[in-house]
């Protein structure tokens, strides 16, 4: 008998469906070609103390059967850390990785702090580092001696990132965070799942932190007054929900590059406008996971994403709810020239590989 009762009182936390659709399943076990993944966690920052690939070996064991080239380690930080990165990954490994530095805006809080931060980007680009790496605390949570918001249109960090173009270092800046982050935590919010395992990741109060639209505004920006500087936006340009708008800055902006990654989610339930996006802008949009640590149903569920025409797939294979919002998404299908160019070819041209 069918317990109606408990039916209508199901929490939504214990709701996990079984689709019932039959459709098409394809396996897609290697790129197409040997692809870069231009963003990825392989350091300390984000697992301290230990490292985020615990085990190299194992990780290039994976990437030769997935047939990754190279991966983008974007947590080189500073100083010695970067030199602790850079000499498990690239010098033991050249050609399989690129570490990224980061910067330590904090030193805006100091009256000499531009200086101060222009000297280290000097420093990270002597020591090897092959990008510089922007977070999303740049226009959520750094301060300067002021106690003011520093935001990515600040004149500070204008002329920090043209630093970095002058110093042949592409930027990979990410801006803000989903649309639903800023929104009020209410019946309405599409990742309300995900905001309640990780309540930090709330943006919605005004009296600290910027609107989406502003911290947008301000990436757009910077971006246009560095004509010098290369960009990759991180996350389908910071904004994946509304690829009109990463249209308008791709056609404003030759130095604005995308990434793909942590966005398969958004970017799978618009596929045939993302393949348009695609198809508009080749040589724009970049492979990336944000997969970490790196694993086989990462990369395949990726790469089945792009090569195949499947529809209505789990974007997390082997996760009860799905992390960023309870929907599934459908593959783009892209071209072969399409898929040479995005797993493997801008980066290449981007990263001088």
């Amino acid at each position: 008998m069918a317990d109606w009762t408990a039916a209508a009182h199901l929490p939504l936390a214990d709701w996990h469906p079984r689709s019932r659709l039959a459709a098409v399943r394809t396996d897609v076990e290697r790129s197409a070609v040997p692809c870069v993944d231009v963003h990825n966690h392989l350091g300390r920052w984000l697992t301290p103390p230990g490292w985020t690939a615990p085990d190299v070996d194992a990780l290039l064991a994976l990437m030769d059967r997935r047939n990754v080239a190279t991966v983008v380690n974007l947590d080189g930080m500073h100083g010695d850390e970067l030199d602790a990165n850079l000499s498990r990954y690239d010098r033991a490994f050249p050609a399989r990785f690129v570490t990224f530095c980061q910067l330590d805006w904090s030193l805006l809080a100091r009256p000499d702090g531009e200086a101060l931060l222009a000297e280290q980007l000097r420093d990270s680009a002597r020591r090897g580092a092959r990008g510089l790496k922007v977070w999303k605390n740049l226009g959520l949570d750094v301060r300067d001696a002021s106690g003011a918001l520093v935001l990515p249109d600040d004149e500070r960090v204008v002329r920090t990132l043209a630093l970095a173009g002058t110093l042949g270092l592409p930027v990979l800046i990410h801006v803000a965070d989903p649309v639903a982050f800023f929104d009020p935590v209410d019946a309405h919010n599409e990742r309300i799942d995900e905001l309640r395992a990780n309540p930090d990741w709330w943006f919605g109060d005004r009296a600290v932190h910027p609107t989406f639209d502003r911290l947008l505004d301000a990436l757009e920006t910077l971006v246009l007054a560095t004509p010098g500087t290369t960009y990759i936006g991180a996350h389908a340009g910071c904004v994946a929900e509304d690829l009109d708008r990463v249209e308008r800055l791709l056609r404003a902006a030759p130095n604005w590059h995308i990434d793909i990654a942590g966005r398969m989610a958004e970017l799978g339930r618009q596929p045939r406008r993302t393949r348009r996006l695609v198809e508009q802008f080749p040589d724009r949009v970049l492979f990336g996971t944000d997969a970490f640590p790196l694993d086989d149903d990462a990369l395949t569920t990726h790469f089945r994403f792009l090569e195949s025409a499947d529809e209505a797939f789990d974007y997390a294979p082997g996760e009860a709810v799905p992390p960023q919002g309870r929907w599934t998404v459908s593959g783009l299908h892209l071209s072969a020239a399409a898929l040479a160019a995005v797993y493997a070819g801008n980066a290449e041209r981007i990263l001088a590989l």
